[in-house]
């Protein structure tokens, strides 16, 4: 299941350009930030003024630093969110230059970063006042690599999401069952807060990804280097999610509705991260994401009636992680590099339960699924 960061209005195609330099507006002198939280926007204008007002009402304000990185919106973004920060100490515009995906353009907000924490946050989000304090304590009292903060849904106090503690035979996060307490995770978390030296030391984000999957991707690399993802539940953040594939609703999600092409990045970027990270008895993963591709392609067809659907949705998946091949190649080498714990290690978060139960959850509250 992808967890869709869709609000930050990133456009599903990738339109490169050349990076400039950094437009800094904040005190370079001054000392170096606890936090960097960088936002990953692109024509997310509607959303920007409550995000920076909920950074900016941080207990722990004074000791973080916010990048607001631009992937060339044509909207108001700029002008808004250069209003939102205008007399802040520690904020900076960053125009990435191009479209490099939600991945792309976080990797260039965390290379003018400075603090000892990345936060990698979206538009369409705002923070609850305490969440990034309640993230530093449980970084610091735990020593982890990453923390997971718990989402809620934008309007209200309903939970979105709130941890996976493992994987099923898929590959696909589960979800922690009702009345279970884990103190550690299988996932970065929706939007990863995570200590800088290990982010850089992994590599980044991989920006073949373009958009979904990332926080996924991350948590595997942490966790096989050596590292761990501790838990913050009183860390909360507030996510409308979708807003550019599913946008009937405003703050609150009315339908199920997906795109063919988040579907094609979801699908293939899932299986990317299991190329890359499954050493040997953890292949059987892909492989069985693989068949669940062709079911998929075939309940979209049934349901469509379109062929071009199923195309995107499931061949197209597998022809580009085929098309990527040498990619995958020279990622499973990198991660030999800080490679700690094998496949045996990892099998301790395999879970029967299926992840998908999620979407069968969200189809009975919203109805039959619509893709465009």
């Amino acid at each position: 299941m992808e967890k869709s960061r869709s609000g930050s209005g990133l456009n599903l195609e990738d339109q490169s350009g050349t990076l400039p330099a950094a437009d800094y507006t904040m005190n370079l002198h001054s000392p170096d930030p606890v936090v960097s939280v960088v936002i990953l926007n692109w024509n997310a204008a509607r959303w920007i003024p409550r995000c920076l007002e909920s950074l900016r009402e941080q207990t722990l304000f004074e000791k973080i630093e916010v990048i607001f990185a631009d992937n060339m919106s044509g909207d108001d973004s700029e002008m808004i969110a250069r209003a939102g920060m205008a007399g802040w100490p520690n904020g900076s515009f960053i125009p990435t230059g191009g479209n490099y995906g939600f991945g792309g353009g976080s990797n260039r907000g965390a290379a003018a970063a400075r603090g000892k924490y990345l936060f990698f946050l979206s538009p369409d989000v705002w923070l609850e006042k305490t969440c990034v304090e309640e993230l530093v304590a449980v970084g610091e009292q735990s020593g982890a690599a990453a923390v997971a903060a718990k989402v809620l849904n934008y309007a209200d106090d309903t939970v979105q999401w709130w941890l996976d503690d493992g994987f099923d035979i898929f590959g696909m996060g589960v979800g922690v069952p009702a009345g279970r307490s884990p103190t550690t995770s299988s996932c970065a978390g929706t939007f990863p807060f995570v200590r800088a030296e290990v982010f850089r030391m992994l590599g980044g984000f991989d920006e073949k990804f373009f958009m979904y999957g990332e926080e996924g991707d991350l948590a595997w690399g942490i966790l096989i280097s050596g590292g761990n993802i501790a838990l913050a539940p009183n860390a909360r953040i507030h996510h409308r999610g979708e807003a550019a594939v599913n946008p009937q609703g405003g703050e609150q999600i009315t339908e199920f509705r997906t795109s063919g092409r988040k579907r094609f990045y979801a699908n293939r970027n899932h299986l990317l991260n299991l190329l890359k990270y499954s050493e040997h008895v953890l292949l059987l993963l892909p492989a069985a994401f693989a068949s669940l591709l062709i079911v998929e392609g075939i309940f979209w067809l049934v349901w469509t009636r379109r062929w071009s659907v199923a195309q995107t949705t499931s061949l197209e998946p597998l022809r580009d992680c085929w098309r990527l091949r040498g990619h995958v190649r020279a990622q499973r080498q990198r991660v030999k590099t800080f490679r700690r714990r094998s496949d045996w290690w990892m099998l301790r978060f395999f879970r029967w339960r299926l992840g998908c139960w999620r979407e069968f959850k969200k189809l009975l509250k919203l109805g039959p699924p619509k893709i465009s």
